[in-house]
């Protein structure tokens, strides 16, 4: 069996008895996970190949089964965002050809909800799943495994192509940090690439146990750390800022943890989260496509993602000419017009495998041979790439892709209003937060509009405005496009009304307000970003 698959990893545990999987009070040895993930896979072989079965799950046991059986079995399986509307569901389903929803026990009225037959996970991968036994293959490198959602510039949720090799390579080169002996703390979402490409696939690789949690808890995480002797985590956004919130105590350091690694943490949680537990952090850069990467280099600038790697490029989108340089004095870039520009990978695609029957998404990213990736960014002039946002279409919320577009759809059905506009503004810690410009014929009401969102069926929480401006008018095109890069550049500090989302509801932003909003940033370090 190829070496670079997920199946062939999983094959090397099969006889492993030592242990594989650690869930709440239950443990697994690998040999025990190996024969549930042969049984799964056994059940999605026998369904047939004429459609996909979908996954509602957080992280339970039975998904990474379901993971681990698709990968033998070759039959692809889609994983499902929880988090997301079920209108969004239910068309994400339409896009990757489901026919059949699995749902873990919180999530059985969603499931039922998307117009699709929906069982238990539990037919699945439960004792009663079927048997163990699997014909002897040798899967491709390229064979689908799964499919994973994120978000483009258009507005489209897109279907990302995960194959063995997208699973096998990550975890490979992870695994040679760890020994059998190790423990990977895994609490973020598996529904999302990151948390099966830097934490599920290093153990399987490595033979380290696997410590599964439910769903992320900053207050459970050293408890967690603790209870299962876990010596790496992966961590996403703003994971490492939560678990810092919360109260500090003496002993933080006394545990077995060793290493952290993850993306988008900003460079103060990054150095007090390993001076706090005692812990290594690698902080690296890439997304669900895994088409460009920055490896990070200690010796670099504060808040600098590494150093610009061969065959990656900053370019102008409108020319698609190099970006020069920036000049930085004071901290402060100086030149962001002609400085920031999209990273794109200009030798080829890195493990990028596409997006699932839409060619028109691929043709968005893959232009002459080369990946576009939408992420905006500038470099110094030793070469180190600092992060600038996004393209103002996309906006990644404390770890969740969103889209501008469907956010702007539904904001346009709010009585009065006349546009909007609907761009990330960079969050202090980690990420983006959503910030929505709207021309009204009259004046705002702050009550009727939080009434207004909290109708609506089709926004998740992580799509409400954080931010809201009152424009008597909003920057066009002569062909009357909204110039979405100028509201995102200005941010809330405009001289429009701007009003923002607290816990007790939407109030205007003070200059108080954006003075403390300005020095969480410098905490964070992550200035640079009110810069671009």
């Amino acid at each position: 069996m190829t070496a670079n698959t997920l199946a062939a990893l999983l094959t090397a545990r099969a006889e492993d008895g030592r242990p594989g999987l650690l869930f709440e009070d239950t443990t697994w040895t690998w040999r025990e996970h190996v024969a549930a993930c042969r049984a799964a896979g056994s059940w999605l072989a026998r369904r047939g190949t004429g459609s996909h079965a979908a996954v509602l799950s957080d992280n339970v046991p039975g998904l990474l089964f379901l993971v681990g059986g698709a990968a033998l079995a070759g039959r692809p399986v889609v994983a499902l965002n929880p988090t997301r509307p079920a209108a969004e569901l239910a068309r994400d389903a339409r896009a990757t050809d489901v026919g059949l929803v699995l749902y873990d026990d919180p999530y059985e009225d969603l499931a039922r909800s998307l117009g699709l037959p929906a069982r238990p996970l539990s037919d699945a991968t439960g004792p009663d799943g079927g048997p163990g036994a699997l014909p002897g293959r040798a899967p491709d490198p390229g064979e689908l495994v799964l499919l994973i959602f994120t978000s483009g510039t258009s507005g489209r949720p897109r279907a990302v192509r995960v194959t063995q090799r997208k699973l096998a390579v990550p975890g490979t080169s992870l695994g040679a940090l760890l020994t059998p002996d190790d423990v990977v703390y895994c609490s973020m979402p598996l529904f999302h690439s990151g948390a099966l490409m830097a934490a599920y696939a290093p153990a399987v690789a490595s033979g380290a146990a696997l410590a599964l949690r439910r769903r992320f808890s900053a207050s459970g995480l050293l408890p967690d750390v603790r209870r299962y002797g876990c010596t790496y985590l992966h961590y996403v956004g703003k994971a490492l800022s939560y678990a810092l919130a919360t109260p500090e105590r003496p002993d933080d350091a006394d545990n077995p943890l060793r290493l952290a690694f993850g993306n988008e943490g900003s460079a103060v949680a990054i150095r007090r989260f390993g001076e706090r537990y005692g812990c290594h952090v690698i902080d690296a850069f890439g997304s669900t496509e895994t088409a460009v990467s920055i490896s990070p280099d200690p010796a670099g600038p504060p808040g600098s993602l590494g150093r610009l790697p061969e065959g990656v490029a900053i370019l102008d989108p409108s020319t698609g000419e190099p970006c020069p340089p920036g000049r930085v004095e004071d901290g402060r870039l100086l030149n962001p017009d002609e400085a920031v520009g999209e990273l794109v990978n200009t030798t080829g695609l890195g493990l990028f495998e596409g997006y699932y029957n839409d060619p028109e998404a691929d043709a968005e990213r893959v232009r002459d041979g080369a990946f576009w990736s939408g992420d905006l960014a500038w470099r110094d002039a030793a070469g180190h790439v600092f992060f600038a946002g996004r393209g103002t279409e996309r906006l990644r919320v404390d770890g969740e892709n969103l889209s501008a577009a469907p956010v702007e759809a539904a904001l346009r059905e709010f009585p009065g209003v006349v546009e909007a506009a609907v761009y990330p503004v960079p969050d202090a810690a980690a990420g983006d937060q959503v910030m929505a410009a709207l021309v009204l014929e009259g004046g705002f009401d702050p009550e009727a509009f939080t009434a207004f969102l909290a109708a609506r069926p089709d926004l998740g929480a992580k799509s409400l405005p954080r931010y809201v401006r009152v424009a008597g008018r909003l920057p066009q095109t002569p062909s009357h496009k909204v110039v979405k890069r100028v509201l995102a550049r200005e941010g809330w500090r405009t001289g429009d009304p701007v009003w923002w989302r607290t816990p007790s509801g939407l109030r205007p932003l003070t200059g108080a307000d954006v003075k403390a909003i300005e020095e969480e940033f410098v905490r964070h370090g992550r200035q640079h970003l009110l810069e671009t």
